[in-house]
Order: structure tokens, then sequence, then C-alpha cells
């Protein structure tokens, strides 16, 4: 009896309110979930100077994307320490990284090790030609992408303008021109050196020396064939060529101990004619005691030659043991996008690695230089893109040092260097 009374009574109900009763209800059912369920955290190992800089980044990222925490970890400067770090949390098992942030030359021995997931199936080729050819082989190994390009990175020549004016002399297009141009400025009082490349023991050298080897028709390694190349006579002259810049004062004894920033603080205080550099010095320089006074262009070579510009850059692989692909899949498209790139180049300075953007109005207002650099960017080399590259660049290093230094004959450390490079390759086999 009771209940037929509790019917009669909900019968009595306005159907609208059912109605809206039942929505809210059938609402509450599936929005309390996604309410209370806690956004995916994304996490990625960045040195700490950029990590700073990618806040505003991280931030707008998370504003459009509130179901993923994009957690970057602090890690060193030191790009080397950043490579240890990695290769230890893979190493160690499930890698605690969603992401991984890659230097371009990291690629090969991450992919090869199975660390990273393949990308090719995630992006078009149309829109991968939206990026710097350079950027993107710097990406891809055995025809696999598996780091999309966020930032590029390129060796070229800086000099000073107004000293060549002077003297009546064009930029430097062979060695020669280079050689004969600071001797001359330096035998006038002009400047006490003429050239200043890296020439410390690390990663720095082997880069910098991709662009001699291309400079007198040489090569590293072949990627296709593996065949070694630092035994062959075009090798053995890039490192005599370097070993004469010292012999000569064209480039101070002191050279075998400089990296990047003791390189381009010479060169802003103008104690040198030419400097071999990355992109970042454009900026350092525009607002220093030379502003005005100095320009780029393309490395230059021998006369059997090329003009080759070392590929550098950062990029965003997918860790291939993370627990959120599709997530992070999301994060490396939002830093890849050419909105993002522009608004990060913006603030910093770092060279994008879309094309167009070298000619974007805002970017070209504030970096007047930017088509100049692409022009040189488009004419980049690669260092070998191996799964090895980590202990041929350190062969490599250590030999041309000793080359350097005069420890050993440049054509000894070259030969040994091939010996022991070609030891490592066969090895892997």
């Amino acid at each position: 009896m009771r209940i037929s009374k509790q019917l009669q009574s909900i019968k009595k109900i306005p159907r609208t309110l059912v109605a809206l009763i039942a929505s809210i209800a059938a609402a509450l059912f599936f929005i309390l979930p996604a309410l209370t369920q806690q956004p995916v955290t994304i996490k990625v190992l960045i040195q700490a100077l950029e990590a700073e800089q990618l806040q505003p980044i991280v931030e707008e990222f998370e504003k459009q994307n509130p179901d993923i925490n994009l957690d970057i970890i602090e890690a060193p400067n030191e790009t080397n320490q950043v490579e240890d770090l990695y290769t230890s949390a893979f190493l160690l098992g499930e890698s605690p990284y969603d992401l991984v942030y890659m230097d371009i030359v990291w690629v090969p021995k991450f992919a090869a090790a199975g660390w990273l997931m393949p990308l090719s199936d995630r992006v078009s080729q149309e829109e991968l030609e939206q990026f710097l050819n350079g950027d993107v082989n710097g990406g891809t190994y055995e025809g696999e992408l598996y780091r999309m390009p966020f930032r590029s990175d390129v060796g070229m020549l800086y000099y000073r303008t107004d000293w060549l004016k002077q003297a009546g002399y064009k930029p430097p297009e062979t060695f020669d021109d280079l050689v004969q141009i600071s001797q001359d400025l330096q035998s006038r009082d002009t400047v006490e050196w003429g050239y200043l490349w890296q020439g410390k023991q690390y990663e720095g050298l082997s880069a910098m020396f991709v662009e001699i080897l291309e400079g007198f028709g040489g090569f590293w390694v072949d990627p296709d064939t593996l065949k070694v190349g630092l035994d062959q006579p075009e090798a053995i002259q890039g490192a005599e060529f370097l070993r004469s810049l010292i012999k000569k004062n064209i480039s101070p004894p002191g050279i075998t101990t400089y990296a990047e920033p003791a390189t381009h603080r010479l060169f802003i205080n103008g104690e040198s004619v030419f400097l071999r550099n990355w992109p970042y010095v454009y900026g350092l320089a525009l607002d220093s005691p030379i502003e005005g006074e100095f320009a780029i262009k393309e490395m230059p070579h021998s006369r059997q030659g090329s003009s080759g510009a070392s590929q550098g850059g950062w990029g965003l692989g997918v860790s291939a043991n993370t627990n959120h692909p599709e997530e992070a899949w999301r994060v490396v498209e939002f830093l890849s996008k050419a909105e993002t790139q522009k608004e990060y180049s913006l603030r910093t300075g770092y060279l994008p690695s879309r094309r167009a953007l070298y000619t974007n109005p805002e970017l070209v207002a504030k970096y007047p230089y930017f088509p100049e650099l692409l022009k040189v960017i488009e004419n980049s080399v690669l260092r070998p893109p191996i799964a090895q590259y980590s202990q041929t660049s350190d062969i490599l290093q250590r030999y041309l040092s000793a080359a350097l230094t005069g420890t050993m004959s440049p054509e000894e450390a070259m030969n040994t260097a091939a010996r022991e490079t070609r030891a490592v390759l066969e090895q892997s086999k």
C-alpha cells in the first residue's frame, strides 16, 4: 500500500523536472570522474638554463592542455652530463622520463639502443618539409624519424667588416684567403690574432672539425658503408691546417684549451679578425663594442673542397617506455609548431627549426640577420649519424687534440684515430 502511494506521488512530479534530474544525474556520472581524475604528468630532463627559458611555454601548454602536467626536471648545463643522465636512466631499466630532449648527435645512439619511439607515422612528409633539412636528417636514423626538431644551430664564420674594408679585402672564400688576410692585418698591428676556433678536447672540437673535413673534401665516417676517412689525405690536410694556424700565430697557443665562450669573448673584445662559432654570438655582439662592425658568412674551404656548416640543434623524442605516449606526443606537437617556435625565438634568440620563420616579419624585425643565417644553415653538414658516434667522437677528440698540441704529428694522429675508429665499428658489428 505504501509503495502504491509513493508511485502516485512520483506521477505528480512534472515530466520536465524528471528530465532535468535525469540529465543532472547523467552529467554527474560522466563529469565527476573527469573532475576528480589527476592530470597525466609528462617528465623531461632539460639543462637548467633552458628549463628556465622554457617556463612560459610550459605554462601556455598546460593552459591549453589542462589534462597534462609538463614536468621539466632541471639538469646540469653541460651537454655531456645531460646525455650521461639520460643514458644512465635508460640503462638502469625503466626511464622516469616520458620525453627525451636531445642534442642532434644523440639520436643514432638512443635510437639504436631502442630507447626512442619511432615517430614517422605521427607526422606527414608535407609537415616535415616545413623544417630545415639538416634538422630533419639529424633526427632520422636508418630511415626512421625519432626526434622532432625544436631549435636549430649551425657553425659559421664571423668577421670584422671594418678591418677588411680598411685593408681592401673581401670576406674570405678559401682557407688561403683567411690565412693571407689574418697575417696581413696582424703584420700591420691592426689586431693580435687572426682566427679563433674551438680547439679544446670536447664535443665542440668534433663539431668544428667536420667543417674542416668538408672544406678539404674529406669525410669522417660514411654512415651507409661505415667506411672511415680520417687517414685519407684530405683529413690529414685538415689536421695539418689547424696545426699550422697555431704554429704561424694566426691562432693563439691557448686555442687548444678554448671552448665557445673563450673564443667569443676575445672576438667581441676586438682581439681577432675571424671567429668560428654558433649563432648565439650574433646577439651578444650586437650589444658590444663591435656592434655594426662585423658580419657572418658560410665557412671557408680549400680549392678542392666545399663550404660546410656543422649542424647542431635540439629536439624532442618520445621515450619507448613511457606509459603516456599520446600525451607525450601532444607536448612534442606543441613545441614543434610554428607559433611556439616563433615565441621562443623572440624571447631567447635561439634559431627556430622551421624554415619559414627565418623570414617571419616579427623575427626579422628583432633579428635582421635571420635571412643571412638561413643561407648558412641550408648548407649544413652532419656529424656521422651512427650508433657508435659517442665512441668515435671521443677517439677523434683525443687524437686531433694530440695533433694540435704537437704531441703527435697530424699524420700519425689521424692514422691512429682511423685505426681505432675502425676497431670500434668492427666490434659493434
